[in-house]
């Protein structure tokens, strides 16, 4: 920008020698800033606009995945999302947004110990977030909820698939603790046990007990449930009632204990049926024959024992996630979430992200606080709050999308 000014300190006789355009004096031009802030702040604003596209785009896509995938999109609870900690987080990024500020106006006023301070605090509060969130992610792990396969143990559709997971899955754990027990023998006999190799191999006993039964009453069960029937949609219940007992979801509560109360009535048939097609076979009939008519016997009793009807599958209070199979026994069966892994991976990845430019942030914060914060840092201070209100803003609209819908 340009501007006129007029020499008035020539002398008298010096100026009326102008020509009568500049009678007053010759015109000088001064130069002006074009913008009122400084390059460093310029070239900020266009990096957040950058960050703006990409999270609106990050944004954009989960919305539309969202409210137009076709199914059941997973509830808050599903998949172990509290929004207590969600809430907590919001508070804490907000609150750094406060302190930031004031280590700027201190860093203005020249108090460096007080802005220093300040900036600590932020460092401190942009910690505990991602502590936090570390807490989160490792419920969500300990679940086998992962963005992808191979270590998700999400199945999205109720279907022999999952069955046939969850079987395979229950035997590799009754191979496991048969091995340890051959371990724990070494050749001996079980009577000569004794001390902490008795009370080993009892613990592998029991386990292999335990796990043997919920095969045979689980994926064995609904394996012959679904072979004999077919009707689509009872097969699809007795599914998902298998899945209900792994890992409990609240929508499927009701259906799952209508079916259940319906098949009680039809146990001591089966059971019979099953035994008389076990008589039926001849002597020399081949083995696994008779193999497959005791498995079906076998099956429909531990159907009727508490290792199927036993408590601990409710829901522990209202709108909490229930105990099933992988809580009770600490172990990781496949679980089934419709849309869960498509959950997963916009989750994973919107958190992800951010928690990323979390990390950005502090690592600025913890360089910052290795120099004097004075009014001389006072620009520095304020580019890098305006970074962080831009993250905070982006937490502002990630938490009511991922812990309230």
């Amino acid at each position: 920008m340009m501007t006129e000014h007029v020499n008035d300190d020539l002398p008298v006789g010096q100026a009326d020698h102008g020509s009568d355009d500049h009678a007053g004096g010759h015109i000088e031009l001064e130069y002006q800033p074009a913008l009122p802030i400084n390059n460093g702040k310029v070239c900020l604003w266009l990096f957040l606009s950058t960050e703006i596209m990409f999270f609106a785009a990050l944004i954009g896509t989960y919305i539309v995945l969202r409210f137009g995938v076709a199914g059941i999109w997973p509830s808050p609870h599903d998949v172990h999302v509290i929004e207590i900690w969600g809430a907590l987080n919001t508070f804490v990024l907000i609150c750094s947004s406060v302190s930031i500020v004031l280590a700027l106006e201190e860093a203005k006023a020249n108090q460096e110990k007080k802005a220093w301070m300040w900036m600590l605090v932020t460092l401190v509060l942009g910690c505990v977030f991602l502590g936090v969130k570390g807490v989160e992610y490792n419920s969500k792990f300990s679940h086998g909820i992962y963005p992808q396969h191979p270590r998700s143990l999400i199945h999205e559709r109720a279907d022999v698939y999952y069955v046939a997971a969850l079987r395979d899955a229950l035997k590799d754990l009754q191979l496991q603790y048969s091995e340890e027990k051959a371990v724990i023998l070494q050749g001996r006999d079980e009577k000569q046990l004794d001390g902490d190799d008795r009370a080993a191999f009892d613990e592998a006993e029991k386990k292999l007990q335990d796990f043997t039964g919920l095969l045979l009453a689980g994926p064995k069960y609904t394996e012959l449930l679904i072979s004999e029937d077919g009707d689509v949609r009872k097969q699809e219940d007795a599914i998902i009632a298998l899945a209900y007992k792994v890992y409990p979801l609240e929508r499927f509560e009701k259906r799952v204990e209508s079916f259940l109360h319906g098949e009680e009535g039809a146990f001591a048939d089966q059971k019979q049926e099953a035994e008389e097609a076990l008589q039926g076979l001849a002597e020399d009939a081949a083995a696994e024959l008779k193999k497959a008519a005791q498995d079906r016997i076998d099956a429909i009793e531990a159907r009727q024992t508490d290792i199927w009807t036993g408590q601990g599958d409710g829901h522990k209070q209202e709108g909490a996630h229930g105990e099933g199979w992988n809580d009770k026994y600490g172990i990781k069966l496949p679980i089934h979430i419709p849309n869960g892994n498509m959950w997963a991976s916009t989750y994973f990845l919107l958190t992800g992200f951010h928690a990323l430019h979390v990390l950005v942030g502090l690592i600025a914060f913890a360089l910052m606080l290795t120099q004097r914060l004075d009014a001389n840092r006072a620009g520095l201070i304020e580019n890098v709050g305006l970074y962080w209100h831009f993250v905070d803003l982006v937490w502002i609209f990630l938490f009511p999308l991922l812990y309230l819908f």
